[in-house]
């Protein structure tokens, strides 16, 4: 009985807290990866001429708001969004200002030595954290121009993680998992060279959220973000819930 009322003065605490949607609503006229072709919503079921209402959707699993497990870039691991642990999308978050960099240069990755900097500043990352790397990009959502940033001959420039800052973050400090703002985890202009910040976190076994938004709502440190996503069968991807909660000073 002392544990169920633990539990409810937990949630009393949490629902006393600020919530912050970390989330970009998303349809057939979203931003989406320029492989992909854009989501469709059909409806094939009115009220008023079937008594309820019911919508088709068909969009990648990479759409909006999402979130890659590491089957997404490594097969051998065969980890799908159905095999991650429900505790593990409940996490602690930290959130790391890049936005100043990327208004300056959008085709600039965050390094180990913006980390520690930041680190001076903020303490250490915490072991077991989802670790979000804000860039204001999530500002440029819906605009699909603004989003993609292209030059005159249609290479897309926007902001993204170092090999060496995600290495930091993982094997250093121990960190979950990441996030970020913007299509991918690689820089627009690195891509020429394949994903290999991608490639690094989901071929260690990290899962990431791509396309998060809000992050300048967020504190540095001490809030908890929450992840829901459908358990699809053998899904490498799909759109997610994401927010984040902050306790009140």
């Amino acid at each position: 009985m002392a544990e169920s009322i633990n539990l409810l003065q937990t949630l009393h605490a949490l629902k006393a807290s600020k919530w912050v949607d970390l989330t970009h609503e998303f349809g057939p006229n979203s931003p989406h990866f320029p492989a992909f072709d854009p989501a469709r919503f059909e409806t094939l079921f009115t009220v008023e001429k079937d008594g309820f209402y019911v919508k088709k959707y068909t969009f990648p699993g990479q759409y909006g708001t999402h979130i890659d497990p590491p089957v997404h870039f490594d097969d051998s691991k065969q980890v799908y969004i159905e095999d991650l642990e429900l505790k593990d999308l409940f996490l602690p978050l930290v959130v790391i200002d890049f936005s100043k960099s990327a208004q300056q240069n959008p085709d600039q990755s965050i390094g180990v030595a913006d980390i520690k900097n930041w680190e001076e500043e903020n303490g250490e990352i915490p072991a077991n954290s989802f670790v979000a790397l804000r860039t204001d990009w999530g500002k440029r959502w819906p605009d699909v121009k603004s989003f993609e940033n292209q030059d005159d001959s249609g290479q897309n420039h926007y902001p993204g993680w170092s090999v060496a800052a995600l290495q930091y973050i993982y094997e250093t400090r121990h960190a979950f998992a990441n996030g970020h703002e913007t299509y991918d985890t690689d820089t627009a202009v690195e891509q020429t060279n394949g994903l290999p910040a991608e490639f690094y976190v989901l071929s260690h076994g990290h899962y990431q959220v791509e396309l998060l938004t809000n992050l300048d709502q967020v504190p540095a440190t001490g809030s908890i973000i929450s992840i829901g996503v459908p358990k699809a069968e053998e899904a490498p991807g799909f759109p997610v819930r994401a927010f984040a909660i902050i306790p009140e000073k």
